[in-house]
């Protein structure tokens, strides 16, 4: 297995991570048990998730893959220093999510604490935005004319992730979560988080987990130049 750093957070993580977003749906606790200890074996020592999962999102399935991590844990807390776990808040628009409402100081906060629960663990290595309150080109939304980039406020927005650091701050000032990341984000976004992060001395975003494939090939290669030359682990 081979291993990278995590930006500027002095982690190395497993280039596979393992993925868990259809545990508590496709796959048991049992079938989860067999991938975790398969991936281990492998090296991998990166794991995935967020309160939103399993997929395909949904009321009953909301917070099963944490839960289902969480009961592994709970039989393996020996372990538990030997992984980098990552699990990120749930962006607005999911009607069974805090009413759907954007990610705020308030609900970052409420959210670190539901998903500890849910993983029994005192801590998470890595908690990231899953999608940013400000639409994106994501999730389908990459072709042109999709979006009006000239409809977002960009104050009303500097303001929000004002206020989003700020929960984030909370939580790593508690020793509740070690490091924050961003996902399904831009070079605008990564950029605004890491000058108000040095602004106001609050955390510095440490990765970006985007969509990449042939199809959503859209990061590269302007954002990709920018992690490289920030530090900003993709």
């Amino acid at each position: 297995m081979q291993y990278s750093p995590l930006g500027s957070s002095g982690i190395n993580v497993s280039r596979v991570c393992l993925g868990s977003m259809t545990w508590g749906k496709q796959n048991t606790q049992s079938d989860a048990d067999e991938q975790i200890a398969y991936a281990l074996e492998q090296g991998v020592n990166f794991i995935d998730t967020a309160e939103m999962y399993a997929v395909p999102p949904s009321p009953e399935t909301y917070g099963k893959t944490e839960e289902i991590i969480g009961n592994w844990l709970s039989r393996n807390q020996q372990k538990r220093s030997d992984v980098v776990l990552a699990t990120k808040i749930a962006g607005n628009g999911l009607s069974w999510v805090r009413d759907g409402g954007n990610i705020t100081r308030q609900t970052v906060i409420e959210a670190v604490d539901d998903s500890l629960k849910r993983l029994k663990t005192d801590y998470i290595d890595l908690y990231q935005l899953h999608w940013p309150n400000r639409s994106t080109p994501h999730f389908g939304r990459q072709w042109p004319g999709t979006l009006k980039f000239t409809d977002v406020n960009t104050q009303e927005q500097q303001a929000s992730m004002l206020d989003i650091l700020e929960g984030l701050n909370e939580c790593v000032k508690a020793g509740k979560i070690k490091h924050c990341g961003l996902s399904d984000d831009t070079p605008w976004g990564i950029s605004q988080f890491l000058s108000l992060a040095k602004e106001h001395n609050l955390p510095r975003m440490v990765s970006i987990q985007n969509e990449f494939s042939l199809a959503h090939a859209k990061d590269w290669p302007y954002l990709i130049e920018q992690c490289v030359h920030e530090d900003i682990a993709y």
